[in-house]
């Protein structure tokens, strides 16, 4: 275009989304009333698929009246209401700026989420969840819906600088993209030279070197790591008698079994229509093999890594499964979980060594651990791709097993038939790390108001924790500067 409002042109992408322990695990206390006041000036800008506004997590009792800097609007759509907590909503991506995946609320709420006692997921993680900066203000800008568009992404940006916000926590991402046709990173240009810091997730693809996509210089890029409690399902082998092996399953799992112990089933051996597979196992435990007949009331074996949805739907009781991913526990719909190589390599041998094999996995419980922070396998990794110069990711912090505020709307498991509604859910990602740095630098911000987005983010970079090489198998490319320290960042030193 010849026009001199338009600065380039390019083809629309469509990007995809990617704590009651997590904050004391960085050994960030609650605030005083000293830091509630100096926080409550902060606004953050959550570009994501929406909020739940009725959540415990985003009341306003107490809060003082909104900033007088704020220019923005509160147009979330029909009954979207707004309050001094959240303080303004935009919608892009269909008709409201409700949340109905769930993404959006609990960014949101590990970000600037209110205490609220006793949160859990159906008993697990029980605690108290808390934002890292809960006074702090929050502006919604719903770019995503079924995906996130480029362009809405744009206006998304456009409009929080417009409005005020003081930084931007975005855990959104896709392919690593040059500058000029990153939609994101053109936003969190501009947004910087106009003061604004911009958080986002590094990506979860990073089961291979060279998988970030957020890797211009100007954002800050987050890794995912462990925190030092996890989320476990622990499963027994055998009859109780003659026989009992005991192996450690990864789930977020609610439910407990009825009787003491099931038929274990392999999948191979539970199809009628599959018989050449290819050398590809996996394929067997899937919707065209499985016999329903031969499934129905037995615990299903599957070498897939999720096969939870498809043995519910076909009458299993539950299913464990073998995963690549060191630790994750992923919310399940049903009794289920995932396990190691090692045990699931122990789970065949007792499997056919056994005449009539039997199982139970028991509901998942949280437990310590003494290795973390380690980054999990799925955190998108360096070399940048585009500027091989520029180290990416920049830091790394929680991402794994976080409560935080969820929509009663959304699927906790994303199976068709997990009719459960919670108001706060266990979810892992480089987009739960990324709401834990855009606190952090909120509680910067509110120390040095007169500090600019490259110092923020200089600050909690040179403040970071070394990431012990004794527990992470990687290198920078994986953790950046190291592990988010909330204490030191407001004090760098420099």
């Amino acid at each position: 275009s010849s026009s001199k409002e338009v600065v380039s042109i390019f083809p629309s992408r469509t990007l995809q989304l990617h704590t009651t322990r997590s904050w004391d695990f960085l050994g960030f206390p609650e605030p005083t009333p000293e830091r509630l006041t100096a926080e409550s000036d902060i606004i953050i800008g959550v570009i994501d698929a929406g909020i739940w506004p009725e959540s415990p997590s985003f009341n306003d009792d107490g809060l003082s009246p909104v900033p007088k800097k704020w220019k923005g609007v509160c147009q979330g759509g029909q009954n979207f209401t707004c309050n001094k907590k959240i303080i303004g909503a935009r919608v892009y991506a269909g008709n409201t700026a409700r949340d109905y995946k769930g993404h959006g609320t609990h960014s949101a709420s590990i970000a600037a989420g209110r205490k609220v006692e006793g949160a859990s997921f159906y008993g697990i993680a029980n605690g108290t969840a808390r934002g890292g900066v809960p006074s702090a203000r929050i502006a919604v800008y719903k770019a995503c819906e079924d995906g996130c568009a480029d362009t809405d992404i744009l206006a998304a940006f456009d409009d929080a600088v417009a409005d005020g916000v003081d930084l931007i926590s975005i855990s959104i991402g896709g392919s690593a993209a040059n500058f000029t046709r990153d939609t994101i990173s053109i936003g969190a240009l501009y947004a910087m030279t106009k003061g604004v810091l911009t958080v986002q997730s590094a990506g979860n693809d990073g089961l291979t070197e060279v998988t970030t996509g957020s890797v211009a210089p100007w954002i800050l890029s987050v890794a995912a790591s462990t925190i030092d409690r996890r989320i476990v399902a622990n499963i027994t082998l055998g009859n109780g008698k003659t026989l009992t092996v005991r192996i450690l399953g990864y789930s977020v799992n609610t439910f407990k079994l009825k009787g003491d112990k099931y038929p274990l089933v392999f999948g191979k051996d539970m199809t009628s229509a599959c018989k050449d597979v290819d050398g590809h196992p996996e394929k067997l435990c899937t919707t065209k093999c499985i016999d329903r007949n031969l499934v129905k009331g037995k615990i299903l074996v599957c070498h897939d890594s999720d096969p939870y949805e498809t043995a519910l739907m076909y009458g299993a009781v539950g299913a464990l499964a073998v995963t690549s991913i060191d630790n994750l526990s992923v919310t399940v719909p049903f009794p289920a979980a995932a396990v190691s190589n090692d045990e699931f390599q122990a789970l065949q041998s007792y499997y056919f060594s056994t005449k009539s094999p039997e199982g139970y996995i028991f509901k998942s419980e949280t437990v310590t651990s003494t290795n973390a922070p380690v980054v999990v396998s799925f955190s998108s990794r360096g070399p940048n791709m585009i500027a091989p110069d520029i180290l990416k990711p920049d830091i790394t912090a929680p991402g794994v097993d976080i409560l935080a505020a969820y929509s009663p709307e959304a699927s906790v498991s994303g199976a068709g038939e997990d009719k459960r509604s919670v108001d706060y859910s266990v979810v892992s990602g480089t987009s739960v790390a990324c709401p834990h740095v855009a606190a952090v630098a909120a509680y910067v911000k509110s120390v040095h108001p007169d500090w600019s987005p490259a110092a923020i983010r200089s600050a909690l970079m040179t403040t970071a924790t070394p990431m012990s090489p004794s527990k992470n198998r990687g290198n920078e490319f994986d953790h950046g500067s190291g592990h988010l320290n909330p204490i030191n960042a407001t004090n760098p030193g420099l």
